[in-house]
């Protein structure tokens, strides 16, 4: 029986020990491989989960709403 001894099952520790450590940190940046616009696979811009290559990102930036400062 789970709960004796103050034990927590065996899933719940390991799902605990996952999240402490990061070990499945990545998983969201492996979800999408490839650019939404043009479909590349290298250069991805995720932050934002915008998901674009940085190619595409340059052409469609400004229109997004960000502003180059430099």
């Amino acid at each position: 029986m789970s709960g004796q001894n103050g034990e927590e099952p065996e899933s719940k520790r390991e799902q605990d020990e996952d999240a402490v450590t990061g070990e499945h940190a990545t998983t969201r940046s492996e979800q999408l491989r490839d650019c939404q616009r043009c479909g590349r696979k290298q250069g991805l811009v995720g932050r934002y989960d915008i998901y674009l290559c940085r190619q595409c990102f340059r052409e469609v930036a400004r229109s997004m709403g960000f502003k180059k400062y430099s």
